[in-house]
């Protein structure tokens, strides 16, 4: 009798450990909020009052505004996966009015994997061997600039 009870339990475990992860990370889109900003007619700060903070705002472009939401999931230890990206970049003129409202998704998304866990450097590539022992014989060595070997002087 206990041992169907114990495997509908573990079943029952396994079976949640299957369910995906979900989460939302950045703005919290409304679409009625996104709808009464319009070009033209509203100003920093009525986007600010209307939408709140934004994501992040640009540095360069009169200081473009971006709204940033994306919805994610993934099992057990995964990588998250994005599911659903919604950007929002708000323009405004030199007045500080709204000049532009653009809208894109996770096709914009540029996906970067790096090559290899170091940076690369111009120059000798060199190993950890070569870096342990490599200076052996050079200190001291004439020409190295150092007591009793170096350019230009003499020694008493």
């Amino acid at each position: 009798m206990r041992f169907p009870i114990l495997i509908a339990a573990a079943l029952a475990v396994a079976a949640s450990a299957c369910a995906p992860l979900r989460s939302h990370q950045g703005y919290v889109v409304d679409a009625d909020l996104l709808n009464a900003v319009q070009p033209g007619v509203d100003t920093r700060q009525s986007v600010l009052a209307t939408l709140g903070q934004p994501s992040f705002a640009s540095q360069f472009n009169q200081g473009d505004w971006y709204y940033v939401s994306r919805d994610s999931r993934n099992y057990a230890f995964n990588t998250p996966k994005v599911r659903e990206q919604v950007t929002v970049q708000i323009s405004f003129d030199q007045a500080g009015n709204v000049a532009a409202i653009r809208r894109w998704g996770a096709e914009q998304v540029a996906s970067v994997s790096p090559a290899r866990r170091t940076t690369p450097t111009l120059g000798r590539e060199r190993g950890f061997f070569a870096d342990l022992f490599g200076n052996i014989g050079t200190v001291g060595a004439a020409g190295a600039g150092g007591p009793g070997g170096g350019a230009g002087g003499t020694r008493p």
